[in-house]
């Protein structure tokens, strides 16, 4: 099977830096961490297209000869479509990258309400 080119893999499956696909995936926004668009590996595997399976993955081409170690690395992770982003380790790690939303007359660097008390 021939290897997709970039150009057929970069469907979107984000909307507004959320996975609406994927129940309790966290939302990026706010965060300045860009979502990043599904990759092609030098295996020809598509990662990050949410549908965890390809006719080129040794999962699927399996057999007693197959080594494990074939799929380690940082090709088989892709960097913002990944289970991982759901532990709560990384939930939080998301949001201390937000700002926190200020009321909506705040001013975002002064104190609007210095010496009104």
């Amino acid at each position: 099977m021939t290897k997709k080119t970039k150009k057929e893999t970069s469907e979107q499956v984000t909307i507004d830096e959320t996975m609406p696909h994927q129940m309790n995936a966290p939302t990026f926004k706010g965060t300045d961490i860009k979502m990043m668009d599904p990759f092609v590996n030098k295996y020809g595997v598509t990662i990050g297209d949410s549908l965890y399976a390809s006719n080129n993955s040794p999962l699927e081409n399996w057999t007693e000869d197959t080594d494990p170690e074939i799929m380690a690395g940082d090709e088989w992770v892709h960097p913002t479509n990944d289970i991982g982003w759901n532990t709560t380790e990384n939930r939080e790690l998301l949001e201390s990258k937000r700002k926190p939303q200020a009321s909506p007359f705040m001013h975002p660097t002064k104190d609007a309400g210095k010496g009104t008390d």
